[in-house]
């Protein structure tokens, strides 16, 4: 624990850490910063070490405390506990709070990515952020926001290559389904319905991604949940449908075929925060879909 430092400070702490371990070179293929408030720290510190393990880092986890104390900077350093890469949890005072990214630029790994995530609350433009100007990718999660499909659909406006969200992320599985299911012609789709528990921004945007695909009207419809519960594309001679009730295991029905089950779990935050680090290039079908999005919250 380092009190009251500065980041050359922590540097030369985690270069002597790193000696100390016999691992002088460091080895690690990005930078992750995560700008959290305390109360999410353990569980995002939890979920950026499990991602660490596909693809050892430098997460740097920054959380702004009380802003009417002296200027201080603590760091609390982590190597070689139960992750391939290095943790370090810096908290800020004072004036520092409005100055994050000074703090953080000294820290990043010299010639690798860096990606932002904020687990909590975001800026509405991410790009903008001075965190988030640093970085080539940055991950948000809009189902932490009071009005989450609001907030998603609010950062159309702002997005920049590069931007995402876990509530695409989520998406994963189901969009895959859905692409395996028209791997045979099944006729021409004339609207559909997305169910899953209310407030939940993944609907909405996986509407919005089929939608754009499809050509077709796409819904959403309430369900009891948990999280996405079914969707259901009407054709011209029946209907492709994937039912959820479990969280687990879904059922898919097509036209002429026999009913399959497929593994379709909920997926944990690290799980979804190792899909993104392994996309560091801009998502052009999330664009579409989220500024699709937009267009229909409007109207």
């Amino acid at each position: 624990m380092l009190t009251d430092t500065t980041a050359g400070k922590i540097s030369a702490q985690l270069t002597r850490l790193r000696h100390q371990m016999g691992a002088p070179a460091i080895g690690m293929v990005l930078t992750l910063v995560v700008v959290c408030d305390e109360r999410d720290q353990y569980d995002s510190v939890r979920a950026a070490t499990e991602a660490a393990r596909e693809h050892p880092s430098r997460i740097l986890v920054v959380i702004k405390r009380e802003t009417d104390e002296a200027n201080r900077l603590d760091a609390e350093l982590r190597v070689g506990e139960s992750t391939p890469g290095e943790v370090v949890v810096l908290r800020l005072y004072g004036e520092l709070t409005d100055h994050a990214d000074s703090v953080v630029s000294p820290l990043l790994l010299p010639d690798t990515p860096v990606v932002a995530w904020w687990p909590g609350d975001a800026p509405a433009v991410p790009a903008r952020d001075p965190i988030g100007a640093l970085t080539q990718r940055r991950i948000t999660d809009a189902k932490s926001a009071h009005e989450a499909i609001k907030v998603l659909a609010g950062r159309a406006k702002g997005y920049a290559p590069g931007d995402t969200d876990l509530a695409w992320a989520r998406l994963t599985p189901w969009r895959s389904l859905l692409a395996a299911a028209f791997d045979q012609p099944v006729g021409r789709v004339k609207k559909g319905f997305v169910d899953a528990a209310a407030g939940n921004p993944s609907a909405p945007l996986l509407a919005a991604w089929l939608s754009e695909r499809l050509g077709a009207p796409v819904k959403v419809a309430d369900s009891v949940g948990p999280g996405l519960t079914a969707v259901r594309l009407s054709l011209d001679g029946g209907e492709v449908a994937i039912t959820r009730s479990d969280a687990r295991l879904a059922t898919l029905a097509r036209p002429g075929q026999p009913d399959r089950h497929v593994a379709l779990a909920r997926r944990s935050t690290s799980e979804l925060l190792a899909e993104e680090l392994r996309r560091l290039d801009p998502d052009e079908t999330y664009e579409a879909a989220l500024k699709r999005l937009a267009r229909s919250h409007k109207s």
